[in-house]
């Protein structure tokens, strides 16, 4: 018999996310309209006719509409959505901006009775974010603290076991409230299927062993699975096909952990040459022209910003660096690697004596107490005040604003021997500031998880995921190391 369907899960509970989302949005639309007419806040704009709720209505339903409709677009009622809070939360806000944009363009082109008040419209964006935010984490609190949280996960057995296996079970397990959990491994022919992941030490909990491939179907039909995700890929041709039909039969999702593919999993897709399909690595998001040039006006903006806004204090600290170190330039010069492996000059305000240069070729990082700082130095690193002449190198072109942060020549060939995957940070430029950073990883920290964490943010970028990193960047501004 194949597996019954979920109909809570897959219907039930996304039909309700949306009836409260139109709620709220709703609510958040009218909180707008009343921050803009009745608030004293409404004052800050220009009188507009047609300032009472009803004429209003239509336009508040058309919002609605749009509203949802973004969020559905964007994936949001999808059921394997449900348990992804800040997945969820990104998408609220993408679908909001996109509503922001859609109505102020609109009523920059067309008349509308009554016209759409600008104002409102920020005040309206404002609303409904906070709105749905509050909403959404009352409703997956809801979900997750209840007995429904048994009846959203997906119930996963892994075929096979391996460093990919271990990897995607410690992921599933680090959060109690994930989409999908793991029910146990099925052995492949090279496998005992009596022994147990984790025994040994080498996993943090016992994952049962379900039985062999040849026990595949009953397996799937006793654990009432509803995803089998193969770990390993050293199966012949005819077994494949038979496990494949088995999930068929079952109605169970087939998955594959894509070993090949160690990077850049968000960019592979599949092709045909001719009739033979070819899976493969496609141009990524972050170089694509109009993400480019997104990028770069961004850069642009900030740049200016950043650097007409910090020149008073850069004037003042350059002034307490002469007076320490009267023999040095106030600005210290390095090459460093950028993107496509191109060297630059990068620039900092000078925290260490004038020759400390010569004697830091093998260092990567400068500990805070290095007896080879300046007074002022280790406040500089501290505050990461040292870095703010880069907004000149963002301006010149050789650097962005986020990005993977750049090292110097001889450390880019040493780690590239060390660190898998470690050149493919340069195929984008290097930034003032990045994921890795404000994930903490930053000076003397562990480099193979900086090295991941950039590649996550090299194929999973958006103009959002810059804008996250800037303002936790500011909210994180001080360095906790002093590097």
């Amino acid at each position: 018999m194949p597996r019954a369907s979920n109909s809570l899960r897959d219907t039930a509970i996304p039909l309700a996310l949306l009836t409260g989302d139109a709620s709220v949005t709703f609510a958040g639309l009218v909180g707008g309209w009343w921050l803009r007419y009745e608030s004293p806040l409404g004052r800050l704009g220009i009188d507009v006719p047609g300032a009472a709720l009803s004429p209003y209505l239509p336009l508040l339903f058309v919002g609605v509409a749009l509203l949802v409709g973004a969020f559905a677009q964007l994936g949001l009622y999808d059921s394997r959505m449900v348990l992804r809070r800040y997945q969820s939360l990104n998408a609220i806000i993408k679908g909001t901006a996109f509503w922001l944009v859609t109505y102020l363009g609109v009523s920059l082109v067309l008349k509308f009775d009554p016209p759409i008040s600008r104002l409102f419209v920020v005040f309206a964006f404002v609303c409904v974010v906070l709105l749905l935010h509050v909403w959404r984490t009352f409703a997956y609190a809801v979900i997750t603290q209840t007995p429904l949280l048994g009846r959203l996960r997906r119930r996963t057995v892994l075929l096979g076991w391996n460093d990919d296996a271990r990897a995607l079970a410690a992921e599933v397990q680090r959060d109690p409230a994930h989409p999908l959990i793991l029910v146990g491994v099925v052995a492949l022919p090279d496998e005992s299927p009596t022994a147990d992941p984790g025994a040994g030490g080498d996993f943090p909990f016992m994952l049962p062993r379900l039985g062999s491939i040849a026990e595949l179907e009953s397996i799937l039909a006793r654990t009432f699975a509803d995803v089998l995700i193969a770990t390993r890929l050293e199966i012949p041709r005819e077994e494949a096909r038979r496990i494949v039909e088995i999930c068929e039969r079952r109605y169970v999702e087939w998955k594959v952990v894509p070993g090949a593919f160690d990077i850049f999993l968000s960019g592979l897709r599949l092709q045909t040459i001719g009739r033979v399909p070819v899976l493969g690595v496609e141009e990524l998001a972050i170089n694509r022209l109009l993400s480019r040039a997104l990028k770069r006006a961004s850069d642009l903006v900030g740049g200016v910003i950043g650097l007409l806004g910090s020149a008073p204090l850069m004037l003042v600290l350059a002034m307490l660096i002469k007076r320490q170190s009267p023999g040095g330039p106030v600005l210290f010069r390095q090459q460093r690697i950028g993107a496509d492996h191109q060297p630059f000059t990068l620039y900092k305000l000078r925290s260490m004596q004038p020759d400390a240069d010569a004697s830091d070729s093998a260092h990567q990082s400068t500990g805070p107490h290095d007896p080879r700082l300046l007074p002022i130095g280790a406040f500089l690193r501290r505050w990461n005040l040292d870095e703010l002449p880069q907004f000149w190198n963002v301006l010149r072109g050789d650097m962005s604003l986020v990005g993977p942060r750049p090292e110097r020549p001889y450390h880019v060939d040493q780690l590239a021997r060390t660190i898998s995957h470690y050149l493919p940070r340069h195929l984008v430029k290097p930034g003032m500031t990045g994921w890795a950073q404000v994930n903490g990883l930053r000076g003397d920290t562990d480099l193979a998880a900086r090295v991941q964490h950039d590649i996550y943010y090299i194929e999973n970028w958006s103009l959002w995921l810059d804008v996250q990193i800037l303002l936790l960047t500011l909210i994180r501004w001080r360095s906790p190391d002093g590097s």
